[in-house]
């Protein structure tokens, strides 16, 4: 899996938040491109997270989807929440998206 211990533990923080009892029905395939390799372990750790949640909602009952998303909130809104942020474009009149020429 992943090389760093604290990148493995953040890779499996649903798993072990949730309990391996949630994961058994389940079976997991996860993709990912682009970006570095800590966003990748991100992206991971939050596919991992949202893909259960929907699971859970389409083949079981409501109850449990709002429990685990409660659960998975309250520690870290990020499991099923991007960021937003993206890479302005760059503008013409300067070198960068905010940064003008000198006049």
């Amino acid at each position: 899996l992943a090389e760093p211990k604290t990148l493995r533990i953040k890779t499996l923080e649903p798993v072990l938040l949730l309990g391996k009892h949630r994961f058994e029905n389940v079976d997991v395939r996860i993709r990912v491109k682009g970006g570095g390799y800590t966003a990748q372990i991100y992206a991971i750790r939050q596919a991992l997270a949202k893909s259960l949640v929907a699971y859970y909602q389409k083949y079981v009952d409501e109850a449990s989807k709002n429990e685990i998303k409660s659960i998975l909130l309250s520690y870290d809104r990020s499991l099923l929440v991007s960021d937003p942020r993206r890479c302005e474009p760059k503008k013409f009149g300067g070198k960068s998206a905010r940064a003008r020429f000198q006049k």
